[in-house]
């Protein structure tokens, strides 16, 4: 997908490639210190930072990783991790926030979904992001505390769906 203003450069939503990972896992990181990290004890987020566990991931899955890019530079990603339903990651570099790019892949994203509903599971700290998802149709239909194995700490999530293509769910389908 391609989308331009007149006077700006133009956004490309693309598959990302194998060669892709590096850069995204450095705005995976930057995206993860600006909005996450403030949330974690210190010594598990610089062991975050230091193994930086957004590279093995992309490279693992960028099948399933889609990119954001301005012009020719990378600018954010999403990923659905199982080619699933599940919306599992949405980063953006800061420096490109406030752009409607998470909306752009969210929305690509979306678009890539069979079944009749997307999911996406955010920190309910994370009120940027929930605010984003709540506008874009998402609606919560389960909050606990849950244990992060990567970053060793209980959050509270949030678990939210939205209804795709028109079709009609009840929350026992979940």
């Amino acid at each position: 997908m391609v989308f331009s203003q007149a006077s700006s450069p133009t956004l490309t939503i693309r598959p990302a490639t194998a060669e892709d990972a590096e850069p995204l896992a450095v705005i995976g990181l930057e995206a993860w210190r600006k909005g996450i990290k403030p949330l974690v004890p210190a010594h598990i987020a610089k062991e975050f930072e230091v193994s930086n566990p957004f590279l093995p991931f992309l490279k693992a899955c960028h099948a399933h990783v889609l990119v954001a890019q301005i012009g020719n530079q990378l600018a954010g990603f999403g990923a659905r991790e199982h080619a699933d339903n599940r919306i599992t990651d949405l980063w953006i570099a800061p420096t490109f926030e406030g752009q409607g790019l998470a909306t752009a892949l969210l929305r690509s994203l979306e678009a890539q979904i069979t079944h009749s509903h997307a999911l996406i599971t955010v920190t309910a700290q994370n009120t940027r992001a929930l605010t984003l998802y709540q506008h874009l149709g998402y609606r919560e239909y389960h909050r606990e505390a849950r244990y992060d194995a990567t970053l060793k700490t209980t959050f509270e999530k949030v678990d939210m769906r939205k209804v795709l293509r028109g079709s009609k769910i009840s929350l026992a389908q979940y």
